[in-house]
Protein backbone atom coordinates (compact mmCIF):
# COMPACT_ATOMS: atom_id res chain seq x y z
CA UNK A 1 0.00 0.00 0.00
CA UNK A 2 2.96 2.46 0.55
CA UNK A 3 4.29 1.68 -2.11
CA UNK A 4 1.51 2.65 -4.62
CA UNK A 5 0.88 5.90 -2.62
CA UNK A 6 4.73 6.68 -3.34
CA UNK A 7 4.54 6.05 -6.70
CA UNK A 8 1.08 7.93 -6.91
CA UNK A 9 3.29 11.09 -5.01
CA UNK A 10 6.07 10.21 -7.64
CA UNK A 11 3.77 10.60 -10.52
CA UNK A 12 1.96 13.64 -9.66
CA UNK A 13 4.95 15.40 -8.98
CA UNK A 14 6.00 14.93 -12.09
CA UNK A 15 2.84 15.79 -14.41
CA UNK A 16 0.85 18.17 -11.71
CA UNK A 17 3.73 20.10 -9.77
CA UNK A 18 5.96 20.50 -13.20
CA UNK A 19 3.49 21.37 -15.23
CA UNK A 20 5.23 24.39 -16.53
CA UNK A 21 7.85 22.94 -18.54
CA UNK A 22 6.62 21.88 -21.55
CA UNK A 23 7.10 22.53 -25.71
CA UNK A 24 5.35 25.86 -26.98
CA UNK A 25 5.35 27.38 -30.57
CA UNK A 26 5.91 30.78 -32.11
CA UNK A 27 2.04 30.83 -34.12
CA UNK A 28 2.50 34.51 -35.43
CA UNK A 29 4.30 35.98 -37.89
CA UNK A 30 7.06 37.49 -36.08
CA UNK A 31 7.86 37.15 -32.47
CA UNK A 32 10.02 39.41 -29.92
CA UNK A 33 11.73 37.06 -27.16
CA UNK A 34 12.67 39.37 -24.54
CA UNK A 35 15.60 39.43 -21.09
CA UNK A 36 12.25 39.94 -18.82
CA UNK A 37 8.44 39.61 -18.26
CA UNK A 38 7.56 42.75 -19.83
CA UNK A 39 8.25 44.87 -23.18
CA UNK A 40 10.25 47.43 -20.92
CA UNK A 41 13.10 44.56 -20.79
CA UNK A 42 15.15 44.23 -23.96
CA UNK A 43 14.33 42.41 -26.80
CA UNK A 44 16.80 39.63 -26.68
CA UNK A 45 15.77 37.67 -29.96
CA UNK A 46 12.89 37.93 -33.29
CA UNK A 47 12.08 34.64 -34.21
CA UNK A 48 9.40 33.70 -36.78
CA UNK A 49 6.26 31.38 -37.17
CA UNK A 50 7.02 28.05 -35.88
CA UNK A 51 9.90 29.04 -33.63
CA UNK A 52 9.51 25.68 -30.94
CA UNK A 53 10.32 26.92 -27.20
CA UNK A 54 10.42 25.03 -23.66
CA UNK A 55 8.34 26.67 -21.36
CA UNK A 56 9.79 26.71 -18.13
CA UNK A 57 7.70 28.96 -15.73
CA UNK A 58 5.01 31.22 -16.13
CA UNK A 59 4.86 35.18 -14.75
CA UNK A 60 1.50 37.03 -15.01
CA UNK A 61 1.03 36.69 -19.26
CA UNK A 62 4.74 36.06 -19.66
CA UNK A 63 6.28 32.88 -19.95
CA UNK A 64 9.99 32.09 -19.74
CA UNK A 65 11.71 29.90 -22.28
CA UNK A 66 14.45 28.15 -23.14
CA UNK A 67 15.42 28.15 -26.48
CA UNK A 68 17.66 25.88 -29.06
CA UNK A 69 20.46 27.21 -28.05
CA UNK A 70 19.62 26.65 -24.51
CA UNK A 71 19.26 30.74 -24.02
CA UNK A 72 16.52 32.10 -21.66
CA UNK A 73 14.24 34.44 -22.80
CA UNK A 74 10.57 35.36 -21.75
CA UNK A 75 7.70 36.00 -24.71
CA UNK A 76 3.85 37.12 -24.29
CA UNK A 77 1.56 34.20 -23.83
CA UNK A 78 -0.57 35.41 -26.79
CA UNK A 79 2.72 34.72 -29.13
CA UNK A 80 2.67 31.27 -28.79
CA UNK A 81 0.89 27.97 -28.54
CA UNK A 82 0.76 24.08 -27.29
CA UNK A 83 -1.85 23.25 -29.71
CA UNK A 84 1.02 21.30 -32.16
CA UNK A 85 4.64 20.85 -32.54
CA UNK A 86 7.17 22.53 -34.13
CA UNK A 87 11.00 22.25 -35.11
CA UNK A 88 14.07 24.42 -35.90
CA UNK A 89 17.33 23.47 -37.99
CA UNK A 90 20.32 23.32 -35.17
CA UNK A 91 23.05 22.92 -38.03
CA UNK A 92 24.62 25.19 -40.65
CA UNK A 93 22.30 23.38 -43.21
CA UNK A 94 20.18 21.07 -43.85
CA UNK A 95 18.20 19.39 -46.93
CA UNK A 96 14.95 19.18 -47.12
CA UNK A 97 13.74 16.12 -49.56
CA UNK A 98 10.24 14.61 -50.86
CA UNK A 99 10.19 11.46 -48.65
CA UNK A 100 11.65 10.32 -45.38
CA UNK A 101 15.09 9.27 -46.67
CA UNK A 102 18.39 10.38 -49.04
CA UNK A 103 17.44 8.51 -52.11
CA UNK A 104 14.33 11.05 -52.71
CA UNK A 105 15.12 14.53 -54.45
CA UNK A 106 15.71 17.51 -52.58
CA UNK A 107 12.52 20.08 -52.52
CA UNK A 108 13.25 23.50 -53.90
CA UNK A 109 13.74 25.32 -50.66
CA UNK A 110 16.57 23.29 -49.63
CA UNK A 111 18.80 23.99 -48.65
CA UNK A 112 16.91 25.41 -45.30
CA UNK A 113 19.46 27.12 -42.69
CA UNK A 114 20.19 27.09 -38.86
CA UNK A 115 17.12 28.73 -36.93
CA UNK A 116 14.32 28.20 -39.90
CA UNK A 117 11.16 26.72 -37.94
CA UNK A 118 8.40 24.36 -38.83
CA UNK A 119 5.58 22.92 -37.98
CA UNK A 120 5.46 19.25 -36.91
CA UNK A 121 3.41 17.18 -39.52
CA UNK A 122 4.55 13.67 -39.01
CA UNK A 123 7.88 12.01 -37.43
CA UNK A 124 8.68 8.87 -38.19
CA UNK A 125 12.12 7.15 -36.74
CA UNK A 126 14.54 8.91 -38.15
CA UNK A 127 12.65 11.75 -40.28
CA UNK A 128 10.32 14.34 -39.37
CA UNK A 129 7.76 16.02 -42.26
CA UNK A 130 7.37 19.68 -41.80
CA UNK A 131 5.34 22.70 -42.99
CA UNK A 132 7.26 26.10 -43.20
CA UNK A 133 5.27 29.70 -42.71
CA UNK A 134 4.88 29.61 -46.66
CA UNK A 135 3.23 25.91 -46.71
CA UNK A 136 6.17 24.57 -48.73
CA UNK A 137 6.11 20.46 -47.11
CA UNK A 138 9.22 18.06 -46.61
CA UNK A 139 11.30 15.69 -44.46
CA UNK A 140 14.25 16.69 -42.89
CA UNK A 141 16.94 13.93 -41.14
CA UNK A 142 15.26 14.28 -37.50
CA UNK A 143 19.33 14.93 -35.64
CA UNK A 144 18.96 18.03 -37.53
CA UNK A 145 16.42 19.56 -35.72
CA UNK A 146 15.55 20.48 -32.20
CA UNK A 147 11.74 18.97 -32.17
CA UNK A 148 9.33 21.00 -29.34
Amino acid sequence: MKKGLVLIFVLFSLFVLNDYSYALCVNVPEANLRGGPGTKYEKTWEVFKYMPLKKLSKKGNWYKVKDVDGDIHWVYRKLVTDKFRCAVVKVDKANVRSGPGTGYSKKALSPVLKYDSFKVIKIKPSWVKVIDEFDDTGWIFRKLLWIQ
